[in-house]
């Protein structure tokens, strides 16, 4: 018999959900495939972000191999974090060596035959879509550019000849940082080679 872990998210959204309305079919289903029950977890929560306790606890439970499947009611119910986050964890329980399956969606499950041919369908999904983000990204920097642009922190502007002057005035590398807005390191390395009794 297979220790599954049952996860329930109720949207704090939707006023009067209850988890019990997910856990109850999902536990008549878990009873059906002969898998004991061994853990539930509830999370209240859009879904959207990552700030769910209980999804954590899930995923740390899994990585220690406290259970073989994790059955959750539909995929919006797992995750609404979009398609690469969403992917991603289904594929690190696959990493983990853990099943998964919705009860809403029964093609999306990988405690079947087929189950290796979805779990590498998912990962390959997952890494398409990181590709098509990163071309995303390129493409609008390269756009950027194009259009003169400066992309990046802001270039520096240093007065060599000012802050060389203030330091054969005798000033402190404090005195010098904060009249010429650098940083105390900046002006050391400047004037490194121009000596002054002054103590800073």
């Amino acid at each position: 018999m297979n220790r599954v872990a049952l996860y329930a998210r109720v949207s704090t959204r939707d006023k009067g959900q209850d988890p019990v309305n997910q856990l109850t079919p999902l536990r008549r289903f878990a009873k059906t495939q002969k898998w004991r029950v061994v853990t539930e977890y509830v999370d209240q929560d859009s879904g959207a972000n990552g700030n769910r306790p209980q999804f954590k606890e899930m995923f740390a439970a899994a990585s220690r191999r406290e259970f073989d499947v994790l059955l959750f009611w539909s995929l919006d119910r797992f995750s609404r974090e979009g398609i690469v986050p969403t992917l991603t964890s289904l594929k690190r329980l696959s990493d983990y060596g853990v099943k998964w399956r919705s009860f809403q969606e029964p093609y999306i499950d990988t405690t079947t035959g087929f189950g290796d041919v979805i779990a590498a369908f998912v990962a390959k999904i997952a890494e398409l879509e990181r590709e098509r983000i990163r071309e995303r990204i390129r493409a609008g920097l390269a756009n950027a550019r194009a259009k003169g642009k400066v992309l990046g922190r802001p270039r520096l502007v240093v007065n060599r000849a000012a802050v060389h002057r203030l330091r054969r005035e005798g000033r402190s590398i404090r005195d010098i940082a904060a009249t010429t807005h650098l940083s105390r390191g900046t002006v050391h390395r400047l004037t490194g080679s121009v000596r002054s009794s002054k103590p800073e």
